[in-house]
Parts: C-alpha cells; structure tokens; sequence
C-alpha cells in the first residue's frame, strides 16, 4: 500500500509550518545537489549529517564545522540521500503534517516535530555508537509525525494505491503495518542482515516512539479538532 492522501480536518486553515518544511527540505536537497564535485558532496554530508562516532566521542571528526557536534542532529534532519529518499519523505510529511499542525497548532507541531527528529537521532546514536557513518533525512521526525497521527486520528481514512488502484484504509491500519515493516527490519539491522539497506529503521522506530509519547502532551489543552473530516 502506497499512500497518496487522507482526509484532512474540516476548517483549520493553512498549515505553514507543514509548508515551510517541506520547502526548507528541498532547498537543502538543491543546495547537496549544486556540490561542485562528488568529492565536494561527500564533505559536505560527512560535515552535517550525523555521525554516531563524533557524538560519543565529543570530537568533531573532519570535515569539520563551526557549530557544536551535536547541531548536526538537526542539520541532518533536512539533508537527503538522492531523489528517491526526498520524495518519499516529503510525500508522507504532506500527508500526514498538515492534520497533526492543525491539532497542535503552528508553533507546537514545529516544537513537535524537532523533538522527534532528536530522539529519532539519538536513537540512531545509541544504537549504533562507533558508526563512522554518516545518516541524513528526515525519516525520523516524520516518524514523529506518523506516531502522533496514529495517536491523535486512528479513524481517518487514508487514500492508498494498491494493485487494483486507489482504496481508502484507517489510518490505524495503514501505520500499524508500516511500523511492523520498521521493528521487523530494526531486528534486522541489530543482526547485521543483508535485508537493512543502510536504512536506519531504528531511528524510525525512535522517532515514532517520541511521536507517540509527545502527541497527547503537546496536544493538551488545545481546543477539540474533529479527527475526520465530516464530509465523510
């Protein structure tokens, strides 16, 4: 099941932060993109993603950046590993975003979103703690956002793409299934199986975690939005 919408809450207006994120993502991405040479690009995702080794370590390994270690757990968050990797991720923050923005609200969902990002990034650093890897994207605070939908709209049905074309599915179910595939691959990489593919399914299930917990405290005392838009 490939996800290409959901019904969005009824009334709430524009969700900029939503908006900002995905454009801030792709300037970043153009910004990789525009490196003047392969080499150059190496640098540059070796400086600002995040490398495991140099956070517990404490020592900036080269490439170096004017900036603390631990700012690369945000700049890494909106740096991409090719085309593929930023659409995919900008797809589901579209989906997903702008109902979670509405439910919390402009600055909170920001806030949200963040937060998630650093416990997707430290999950990834614990868990991997002498990688010399660098690891970019925003997989781990859109994780966030995943949880907190799951949390805050278990009813609203998302539009997928099946092999018999377009269907709709609680999004209770569509979630519940794509963090199955993340624990079951997260097992995976803890093993060191081939079936990982460098993707780091354990900061995924990090951030989802975060996004679990974080909703319903940063969604306190917000006014009630509807979870499902009542057309439906």
């Amino acid at each position: 099941m490939f996800p290409i919408g959901d019904e969005n809450v009824k009334g709430s207006g524009i969700a900029f932060v939503t908006i900002a994120l995905v454009a801030i993502n792709v300037l970043a991405f153009l910004l990789e993109v525009t490196q003047p040479s392969e080499h150059a690009l190496q640098a540059f995702i070796q400086a600002w993603g995040v490398v495991p080794r140099e956070l517990t370590s404490g020592q900036d390994l080269p490439p170096d950046i004017p900036y603390p270690i631990w700012s690369t757990l945000l700049t890494s968050m909106f740096l991409h590993g090719g085309w593929g990797h930023l659409g995919g991720n900008m797809l589901f923050l579209w989906i997903f975003g702008d109902n979670i923005e509405h439910r919390l609200g402009h600055l909170r969902f920001l806030i949200f979103y963040l937060v998630c990002g650093l416990a997707a990034g430290l999950a990834h650093v614990f868990t991997n703690p002498g990688s010399m890897v660098p690891t970019v994207g925003a997989s781990g605070a859109i994780s966030g956002v995943l949880g907190g939908y799951l949390l805050l709209f278990p009813r609203n049905r998302v539009y997928v793409m099946t092999y018999g074309g377009v269907t709709t599915v609680p999004a209770v179910l569509m979630l519940g299934l794509w963090i199955l595939v993340q624990f079951v691959n997260g097992v995976g990489s803890i093993a060191n199986t081939p079936e990982t593919g460098g993707v780091a399914y354990l900061a995924h299930i990090g951030g989802f975690i975060a996004g679990l917990v974080l909703a319903p405290l940063f969604a306190a005392g917000r006014r009630n939005v509807p979870a499902v838009d009542e057309r439906f």
